[in-house]
């Protein structure tokens, strides 16, 4: 019963992250910077230039907003192409991992054998693994923000899709883990409790991606 339990906490964890960085493909304001209204003047007329992956866009005061959609494929800015291509690369995967877990998942009467249901189940957290690295290279656009910043006259913010995209990568990874904790016999010796693997593989993860992450903030 727990480990189905585990299972079904893991299925709908990874399901909201994969649609929490399925969004992020479609939502505004990936980068925004502001026009006027410094120092909380209200005299001054506001305005707001965003962009997401697809276009640029103009608002004014008046709520009224125009805006200029990306050119052909091969003339957008390169680390929009990747951030695009990256994106649905990790969606790939991630659908293929979704699958994959709920074949393997006890409480479904499909997948064969328990044996085999759990190296499916196993195969599945790989996949969401590989498709959750994938997208935090998507940090490719934070640091391109980031660059422009402070290093040009370019004072663009970050968007709610960026810290979208990352909640939905660490409840990926979250899901991900909770899966490899109910086959963890696949993997290790019966010698090893169920907290051992967990703390192991969480920390090997959650170590990877501080360092990363961290390399991009502080180091470009």
């Amino acid at each position: 019963m727990r480990k189905r339990l585990i299972q079904i906490f893991g299925f709908l964890i990874t399901s909201l992250g994969w649609l929490f960085v399925l969004c992020t493909m479609a939502m505004d304001y990936w980068r925004i910077t502001q026009l006027g209204g410094q120092g909380g003047s209200f005299i001054i007329k506001v305005a707001w230039y965003w962009s997401n992956l697809w276009k640029d866009c103009f608002t004014d005061s008046t709520a009224v907003t125009n805006c200029r959609d990306f050119p052909v494929l091969w003339s957008v800015t390169p680390f929009i192409q990747g951030v695009r291509g990256l994106l649905m690369c990790g969606l790939t995967l991630g659908f293929f991992g979704v699958v994959l877990c709920f074949v393997g998942m006890d409480c479904t009467y499909i997948g064969g054998a328990d044996k085999t249901k759990d190296k499916v189940l196993l195969a599945g957290a790989v996949f969401h693994i590989a498709g959750g690295e994938i997208i935090t290279q998507n940090l490719m656009y934070l640091q391109c923000i980031m660059t422009s910043y402070f290093f040009t006259n370019s004072r663009y913010d970050l968007g709610p899709p960026l810290f979208l995209g990352l909640v939905g990568c660490f409840l990926i990874f979250l899901g991900a883990v909770l899966y490899a904790v109910t086959v963890y016999r696949v993997m290790c010796p019966e010698r090893y409790s169920d907290s051992s693997i967990f703390i192991l593989f969480l920390l090997l993860i959650s170590s990877y991606h501080i360092i990363h992450f961290g390399h991009i903030l502080f180091l470009q």
